[in-house]
Order: structure tokens, then sequence, then C-alpha cells
């Protein structure tokens, strides 16, 4: 009985690896922060310790950016703080408080201005209340949390880049690869509904919702990766194609979507059927692959089988005019069937820049060991 459980337990280890990762760089980070501090007899080195957590991030850019903010937010509120310690006045409770309203108020605006700085109206009232700004006086306080915040930064910048570092470009291809297999699902879904055969339980807004999600995931691994390009860390490509690619497949999709909204007429359905069945399966195998390929920073496949089928279906659609059945039509139909055929093609031109993307990771990766 044992060794199911044990399967299992195994199982979900492989299945969350960037997971257990991330914890156990936190954990280093936390645990090396904290003998460094101890080390320099730091009298709050907690704080060095919390920011090495706060900072640790899944990719190196995005602790980057964590340990970047965590620093201006420190220094400007242990700054002004230490300066209004100084010289407001704070031996009663009501000079307190009005000593608080001076050391939050400017500060609390420009955390709303601009989020980097969203720790140092924090920062400003533990240097204004804590008890060692008594002890050591408002400025040595606030050099000793500027240096405290600091050692933190190091630490857990440090970790995210030798303890086994996950690049955010690597979470970049990961993000896009599940966008791309998402939207293999909603071309199943779609193509069905209009050839009214059975499509995805649930329909398709919850495909899109999910698409949604997945693309935020996008853009913040796309921020973390173009930071990491900044600092040279990387020589990853520039991520911002790559995302505006996927948003036009999206868009392509959504215009699909709204030409494919409910089944085709009989008079046509039979006809254009076949084709529309080939477009289905040959750009389902073309996102399949190309999200492996993006997964894999491997070199994408070629979409010579999906150009059949979409010159198969144009040549479908040709023959209903030439032979005058589009005039029996409703207008609506008609235009249904006009604004499918240029999604489909539009489609096409995104899928070639899609290709082009996932080529780029694969050749700067260097998995690419001949062209294609």
């Amino acid at each position: 009985m044992a060794f199911p459980a044990a399967s299992k337990v195994w199982d979900w280890l492989v299945g969350h690896r960037a997971e257990l990762r991330l914890a156990l760089r936190v954990t280093i980070a936390g645990a090396a922060a904290f003998a460094l501090a101890h080390a320099l007899s730091l009298s709050q080195g907690f704080w060095a310790v919390i920011t090495a957590v706060i900072v640790m991030q899944a990719s190196v850019g995005g602790s980057l950016k964590a340990a970047i903010d965590r620093f201006l937010g420190t220094f400007a509120g242990a700054v002004y703080g230490a300066a209004v310690a100084a010289f407001v006045p704070h031996e009663t409770v009501i000079q307190t408080g009005l000593a608080v309203v001076v050391a939050l108020a400017p500060l609390a605006l420009l955390a709303a201005v601009k989020a980097s700085f969203r720790v140092a109206p924090i920062t400003a009232l533990i240097v204004l209340l804590a008890t060692t700004s008594q002890t050591l006086g408002p400025f040595a306080s606030a050099i000793e949390r500027v240096l405290e915040i600091t050692l933190g930064n190091v630490v857990g910048v440090a970790v995210a880049l030798f303890v086994l570092p996950a690049r955010a470009h690597t979470l970049l291809t990961e993000s896009a690869a599940q966008v791309v297999r998402l939207n293999v699902q909603l071309m199943t879904a779609m193509m069905n509904a209009l050839i009214a055969e059975p499509g995805t339980p649930g329909g398709v807004a919850p495909l899109h919702a999910r698409i949604r999600v997945s693309l935020k995931q996008v853009d913040t691994a796309a921020d973390e990766a173009a930071r990491e390009r900044k600092t040279h860390l990387t020589d990853a490509p520039d991520p911002e194609p790559l995302v505006r690619t996927l948003y036009r497949v999206r868009h392509d999709f959504v215009m699909i979507g709204r030409a494919a909204s409910g089944p085709l007429p009989d008079a046509v359905r039979d006809r254009l059927r076949p084709s529309i069945l080939a477009i289905r399966d040959t750009a389902c195998a073309l996102l399949n692959e190309l999200g492996d390929a993006l997964q894999m920073r491997a070199l994408p496949p070629t979409s010579e089988a999906f150009d059949t089928s979409l010159t198969r279906y144009v040549r479908e659609m040709d023959a209903l005019r030439a032979e005058h059945l589009m005039d029996t039509l409703p207008g609506d139909t008609v235009g249904r069937l006009y604004a499918l055929q240029f999604a489909f093609e539009q489609f096409r031109q995104d899928l070639d820049d899609l290709t082009g993307r996932t080529h780029e990771m694969a050749v700067r990766n260097g998995r690419a060991s001949e062209e294609r």
C-alpha cells in the first residue's frame, strides 16, 4: 500500500518542480540573510531576513525588480522619516500624531504616484516610532535600516542568481506555450460550433477567461525578461515581439469567434465541412507543435499542412461564388463567410510571425543545429 502513496508523492513533486525550486531559494535566502545580519551585529537584523524573503521571486528579473523597489522605498522612507524624527517634536501623543501625519502624507502620495516607493511610508513610520530611534538617534536608526534592507536585497538577488536560477525568458516561453495550447481548444470549439458538431463542454467563455489570465502571466514574465536584458543577465531576444504576436493571434481568434458564432446553413455547411475540418485539424496540430517548441526553446514546425487546408477552403469559397450559391443566402450569413475567410487569412499571417518568434527563441537558446 505504501508504493502507490509514494508514487503519488513523487508525481506531485515532479509536477511542482518550479514551486519547489522557489521554496528552496526562499529558504536559503532567509537563512543566509540571518547569518550575515548576525555576523554584522545588526540590532534589528530580522529586517534583512524579511527583505531577502520578500525580494525572492520566481525569476531573476522579478527578484531584481523587487530588490530595486524595496531599496528605493526604504531609502526614501528612512531619510524622510529620520528628518521628521529629528525636526518635528514628538514627545507627547498629540505631537506624535502630528509627526505621523507629516511623515505619511508626502510619502503616501509618492507611493500612489509611483508604485516602486510603496514601502516608503512604512519605513518612515518604523524610523519615527521604533524604540531604537530613542537609543541610536533618528539618523543612525535610518542608516541602520537602509543597511539592513540593503543586506537583504543583496542576499535575495544573489540567491536568485546562483541557486537554481529561473530566468524570466524561460517563464516567458512557458507562459506563451500555455496560451498557444489554450488556443488549440478554442479553435476546436469554434470550428465544431460552425459545422454543428459537439463542442468543448461549457462553451468558449471559460477558455477566453483562461487565455486572458495566461496572457497576463506572459506580460509579467516579459517585463521581468526585459529587466534581465537591461542588466545584461541574459542575451535572450527582446520579449516584446513575442508578446505582440500572441496578442495579434488573440485578436484573430476574436474575429474567428464572431464569424463562427453559430452553425452555417445546410446549403453551404455540407460543402464547407471538409475544408473547415481540415483547417481545424491542421491549425490545432500546428499550434500544439508551436506550443511544444516554445516550451522547449526548440525549432518550430512548418505550416505547410495548414497552408494547404486554407487554400482548399478558399477554393471552396470561390466555387460557391462561381455557382451563385452565395446569392441564395441571407446577408448576415454571407457577411459571416467573408469575415471568416478574412480572419483565417489574417490568422495565417500571424502564425508566420509566431513561428518566426519561436525560431528566434530557439536559435538564441543554442538549440538550433540547422536552419530549416
